[in-house]
């Protein structure tokens, strides 16, 4: 709850990773409080009210994940809106003539994301959420020690510095709206 309310200030594609992650989280144990407690919020080592805070930030989790009928897989609306928001900012770039060089670093890798969703078959993620899923996807490999082959290595490389450039305007423009 703390992490995540951090890294969305800080980095929106941090956030959407992160809680897809804890929606994972979630789904590995069961959806049961007592088991997130004990295996993932104790071993924090929070003060009480923190550990107070988090749980009832994972319990409410678990209800939308239960009334949102994504308990076995899918997303939560909240985090889909996250990723909504970022889509129509990319596509603003896109139409926007100042932003030339951010549609050629899109058009760079367009043709991946093409491959990857071609790969992806029944699933019509966006070119935005398709970047997502492979980065996603690698982390969890990562995460497992699994090798990932040499043309996937590129691919994220390319597609990680395309999400880097776009968290970076987003965020320059979030700030700026801010400011105004």
């Amino acid at each position: 709850m703390f992490i995540a309310s951090k890294i969305r200030k800080e980095n929106i594609a941090e956030y959407i990773l992160y809680m897809w992650q804890i929606e994972d989280i979630i789904r590995a144990y069961g959806l049961d409080i007592d088991r997130i407690d004990t295996n993932f919020i104790r071993p924090q080592n929070l003060r009480p009210e923190q550990a107070k805070n988090v749980r009832e930030w994972f319990e409410s989790l678990i209800d939308m994940m239960k009334q949102e009928g994504v308990v076995s897989a899918g997303h939560l609306q909240i985090n889909r809106n996250v990723m909504m928001n970022l889509t129509d900012f990319h596509n603003s770039l896109l139409a926007d003539d100042s932003h030339a060089k951010y549609r050629a670093l899109f058009y760079s890798v367009l043709p991946l994301i093409v491959e990857l969703r071609a790969k992806a078959g029944d699933n019509p993620a966006g070119e935005i959420e398709t970047c997502f899923n492979l980065l996603y996807a690698t982390l969890l490999l990562r995460l497992q020690k699994k090798d990932i082959s040499k043309s996937t290595a590129d691919a994220v490389t390319q597609i990680s510095h395309f999400i880097a450039t776009l968290t970076r305007l987003f965020h320059k423009d979030e700030n700026e709206a801010t400011i105004k």
